[in-house]
């Protein structure tokens, strides 16, 4: 078996990276006969370059999905050696077969690629969090910060810096790499030391100044803020210098507060009433308004600790609406319907039978998220019938405005709240019904059941759910 090397550089560098890839996967080279090399670092067996490999004349342009080339741009800024043949690999098997890898969030290969991306992520919000620029002596609006980053995060961050200091001159250097702004375009270089930005500036004793007095002792966790706000960076900044003392009066400064007279205000602000809310009602001439109407229901307890309400999406003479439980964690946060795991899923399923997702209406039984929280992570609970009922009204008036064809129940709660309370998922799953007005529909498992099996159980359990869907491709000709 032949063995190659390839060199990336720079190893951060997502054009550099592809452009070896795709040679890699034109010549035919597997995962385990290619090395990759970064810097000035050699191969442990002296493989030949991989630009001396020959082409296949067969080779074809090569597609793979968005979300793959955005993970990879994010894992490369990693330090981890092994970056680069784990992304390999992973294409490898997406061209060769395994096109829906990342909609696995079993597979190891995925689960390792995710914790790379996360790391990346994490260091670039510190980076925008705790870089600090202090003016350069001499010079009129010229400014330099030090940073370290845990990983090779500069180029990736820089643009942000651009966006948020456009009108001044300034620097950010690391030990790896610096980048300069001129007020006009961003230029990157080598290295730099810590003695190369200045110490400090007039404007820091201000900043500690400022700090100092909007310090709260009373809301005080130690364990948070080094959570937040590392000890590592805590060199760079002015007002860590504070921290100690501020932490260690924390204690006397709240005892204070509470021994401290009540003083009357010296000015009473008028308190306006605050009207009443109105009784939401699902009635709306259209969808937006039904949209606009759903944003502010209160009509059970789940719209206090859901981010948004999320309202159903896709065209208003849609001949099929899928109805789901109620939206997940991602569909929380982007307000949008299906775009998680699950929604993932049903986009390969969807995809496999040949129907376009963009022709369909995509909406849940309950319009917020419930969840409980472990620790930072928000984990999906299961709705109870008065969230269903609640959001009851929106969803039929959804149908009603729709006017389907069709429409397909994704789990029990969305077959309870279409097709009734006496629905059995387990005895009717697949079967087709009629409602009162002449709609047919009919009810299959939710994807993220699917999702949720062990994984030598999932690809019936998948395979079950597109054979369920399969009906939607002719539903016209169903009994």
């Amino acid at each position: 078996m032949d063995r190659w090397s390839v060199r990336v550089d720079p190893p951060w560098s997502m054009e550099a990276w592809r452009t070896a890839a795709r040679l890699a996967l034109q010549c035919a080279v597997a995962p385990e006969q290619l090395d990759w090399l970064q810097g000035d670092a050699g191969g442990l067996l002296d493989a030949p370059s991989l630009d001396r490999a020959n082409p296949s004349s067969s080779a074809t342009a090569v597609a793979v999905p968005k979300d793959f080339v955005e993970l990879a741009a994010t894992c490369l800024c990693h330090r981890d050696p092994q970056r680069m043949p784990l992304l390999y690999r992973m294409l490898w098997r997406i061209t060769h077969g395994e096109r829906a890898l990342l909609s696995n969030p079993a597979d190891p290969d995925v689960i390792r690629a995710m914790a790379l991306a996360q790391a990346v992520r994490r260091d670039s919000h510190k980076m925008k969090a705790f870089v600090r620029f202090r003016e350069v002596p001499g010079e009129t609006d010229a400014f330099i910060a030090w940073f370290e980053p845990d990983h090779h995060i500069v180029d990736r961050v820089a643009p942000f810096f651009q966006r948020r200091f456009t009108g001044m001159r300034w620097s950010i250097l690391t030990p790896y790499r610096s980048v300069h702004w001129d007020g006009q375009q961003l230029a990157f270089g080598a290295g730099a030391q810590r003695s190369d930005a200045p110490a400090e500036d007039a404007r820091e004793e201000l900043w500690r100044t400022y700090y100092a007095n909007i310090f709260n002792p009373a809301r005080l966790n130690t364990r948070m803020m080094q959570q937040e706000m590392p000890a590592k960076y805590w060199k760079h900044l002015p007002e860590a210098s504070l921290l100690p003392t501020l932490v260690r009066d924390a204690g006397d400064r709240v005892q204070e507060m509470h021994d401290r007279q009540a003083q009357a205000p010296q000015r009473r602000i008028p308190a306006h009433p605050i009207p009443q809310r109105q009784p939401v009602t699902a009635r709306g001439d259209d969808l937006d308004s039904l949209r606009t109407a759903a944003a502010s229901c209160r009509q059970c307890p789940l719209w206090e600790p859901a981010t948004q309400t999320v309202f159903g999406e896709g065209p208003r003479d849609a001949q099929i609406i899928l109805v789901g439980e109620q939206p997940g964690d991602a569909e929380d946060l982007s307000g949008h319907p299906f775009v998680g795991p699950a929604g993932q899923l049903l986009n390969q399923a969807l995809r496999e039978l040949g129907i376009d997702r963009s022709t369909l209406y995509l909406t849940n039984a309950v319009k917020h998220f419930r969840f409980e929280r472990r620790g930072k992570r928000r984990i999906h609970s299961k709705p109870q019938v008065t969230h269903i009922n609640a959001c009851r009204p929106w969803l039929l008036a959804e149908i009603e405005q729709v006017n389907p064809k069709v429409i397909v129940c994704l789990g029990a709660s969305a077959a309870r709240a279409v097709f009734g309370s006496g629905f059995n998922l387990s005895r009717d799953r697949g079967r087709w019904h009629t409602l009162e007005d002449g709609t047919r529909g009919f009810a299959t498992v939710h994807p993220s059941w699917v999702l949720r099996q062990e994984v030598g159980k999932r690809e019936m359990a998948y395979q079950l759910l597109v054979s369920d869907l399969d009906a939607l491709r002719a539903p016209s000709d169903q009994p």
